[in-house]
């Protein structure tokens, strides 16, 4: 595995270069460095090797056995440094070749001239030249690298030399470099098996950089080549384009056609853009928010891509140095976004942030939507901490339980109602969950006493639903009933949603024997038994409409009452 520097992170501060770039911590570029790198293939080759010389304060190759033990060196071992191809970690410290020696990337044989210890240009650039174990530098000679297919460990692979998985794609840089810096030399790289000062195979190098994309040991060790702070004695002025801007490489190497694109989830608009929100309104002290999100590539060709969070947004990866290899069309990659903790701390904290995903790639032959022409990819979330929810029967109080009283009806007289409100009652005012409330029970006698109640989804802050309770008018019987509902934060809207206290509602009611119009002795059928009983008890005071020989319901038991039973005789009770 690759040994990773920790690296402080910095300011954010634009760039205007050919492709922008983040200043983002300690080994990029210094603001301006390619700044004349604005055009595409071999004018940008071009402009890329002026930017490199310009200032370039050559080394002898003799300066390498001091320098290497600051550019190469181990972080995680003081005073050690990691070898090329096997990455094992030795002391530094130069002791004539024994324990490593100096490796040319570009082989000595396949450049101008020979190399001694005073040899400046390529031979003694150390941005050409890695610490090797003597034995392996041996076994790989003079071959150039190849076989763009191969996974593994390094070794030869009949007339190619494979580095290794940890070092192709830092290889593959330093061939860029030579053939962009010291293409003054007749350096060049081809495909496929080359002669003379030519190295390859170039259609190798170029799959090995976006499989094998810089890190942070590869990074540093471009800036502290550069860099007179790291490297006071010895340090070049000049830098790895290929490292600092690793987009480049398609243009100068391949062509102005890249079809890459890059999208976060749905159909991209024209121009290849996407946007997905994420996260949820939460309540304090709910666990951390976070989402995996994939971003799927869609093309052939490789492409290295920023992952740039902004705001309250944290993410899994950031920076430039992401790539999909060639041939991962339909491939995706994922990370993490999460929301920064100190900005949900209290409530009515609201966190927003954005984690945007730049294809980089500088070409604009492939047509909209790819390429340089893929719009940017955005992840965005706007997330306010609130209050937990409080249902009540009360507006203005928590009130969890209600007493609905329906009365005492006549039976068949029609059935009675009565009304109850269930209030999402403000516990934070502008800051409360919405409330869920659904029926957990009922018990009693529910047959007879029935409500209209529907489930409630995010009742808001201050709002109420109004239901019906209802007593059936078809048995006589004193009737009672009781439901539950059971109470929530809005399960759907707010993340952490919690339960909350159950919602008790009692329907009470008594349903009784009519009077039948007619019937004076209340056996509930007119006939002439009914005349009987008024001329039984004609004259006897009643006292109240409907009493016993009250046929009319008038309150007084006389003639009428044989009138109106004579009437109703033979129409049913």
């Amino acid at each position: 595995m690759k040994k990773q520097w920790i690296v402080c992170a910095l300011g954010v501060v634009a760039v205007s270069v050919a492709s922008s770039v983040a200043f983002a911590d300690a080994w990029d570029p210094p603001v301006g460095y390619y700044a004349g790198a604005t055009g595409t293939g071999a004018t940008l080759k071009t402009q890329l090797t002026a930017a490199m010389s310009a200032g370039h304060i050559q080394r002898q190759y003799g300066n390498y056995r001091n320098m290497s033990v600051i550019i190469d060196a181990d972080p995680d071992v003081p005073g050690n440094i990691l070898l090329v191809y096997n990455r094992v970690s030795v002391s530094g410290n130069w002791d004539s070749g024994a324990t490593w020696n100096r490796e040319h990337v570009w082989p000595q044989s396949r450049q101008p001239g020979s190399v001694n210890n005073s040899s400046t240009g390529n031979l003694g650039d150390p941005h050409a030249l890695r610490p090797a174990n003597p034995s392996i530098n041996s076994s790989r000679s003079n071959k150039p690298f190849g076989f763009g297919t191969t996974f593994g460990g390094f070794g030869s692979l009949g007339s190619y030399y494979f580095p290794g998985d940890d070092d192709k794609g830092d290889i593959a840089r330093q061939l860029f470099y030579s053939d962009t810096r010291w293409t003054s030399l007749g350096l060049s790289l081809v495909d496929p098996f080359p002669s003379g000062n030519q190295m390859g195979e170039l259609a190798s190098q170029v799959a090995w950089h976006y499989l094998d994309p810089p890190d942070t040991f590869e990074r540093r060790r471009n800036h502290a080549i550069y860099d007179i702070g790291l490297n006071p004695a010895f340090h070049t002025d000049n830098r790895s384009a290929y490292v600092d801007h690793p987009e480049f490489v398609w243009s100068v190497y391949v062509d102005q056609l890249n079809d890459s694109q890059l999208n976060v989830g749905g159909a991209p608009a024209a121009d290849g853009s996407s946007a997905v929100a994420v996260f949820q309104d939460m309540l304090l002290g709910a666990s951390a928010q976070s989402d995996v999100v994939a971003i799927n590539k869609i093309g052939d060709d490789g492409t290295y891509y920023e992952v740039l969070p902004a705001g309250d947004a944290t993410s899994t990866v950031e920076g430039r140095m992401n790539a999909f290899e060639i041939g991962s069309n339909g491939d995706f990659s994922t990370f993490t976004i999460g929301i920064d903790p100190a900005a949900v701390a209290s409530i009515g904290d609201t966190a927003t942030g954005t984690v945007t995903i730049d294809n980089l790639d500088i070409t604009t032959g492939g047509g909209a939507g790819v390429g340089a022409n893929d719009g940017n990819d955005v992840v965005s979330f706007s997330v306010t901490v609130l209050d937990s929810s409080e249902g009540s029967f009360a507006s203005g109080s928590d009130q969890n339980s209600v007493l609905v009283d329906l009365g005492t009806i006549d039976q068949g007289t029609g059935d009675a109602t009565g009304g109850f409100t269930i209030h999402n009652i403000s516990t934070t005012p502008g800051f409360t969950a919405g409330l869920d409330v659904e029926f957990a029970s009922g018990s009693g006698d529910t047959g007879a006493l029935t409500t209209d109640f529907a489930t409630i989804a995010a009742l808001a802050e201050g709002g109420s639903q109004g239901f019906t309770a209802t007593m059936s008018d078809a048995t006589i019987g004193v009737f009672s009933a009781t439901y539950t509902y059971n109470t929530f934060d809005d399960q759907i809207g707010v993340h952490g949603a919690q339960a909350g206290a159950d919602l008790t509602l009692t329907v009470i009611g008594e349903v009784i024997a009519g009077v039948c119009d007619g019937d004076a002795n209340g056996d509930n059928i007119i006939d002439v038994n009914d005349i009987s009983f008024v001329l039984f008890r004609l004259g006897d005071p009643c006292g109240a409409p409907g009493c016993d020989g009250d046929a009319n319901g008038d309150g007084t038991v006389d003639v009428n009452d044989i009138s109106y039973v004579l009437f109703r005789l033979g129409n049913p009770c």
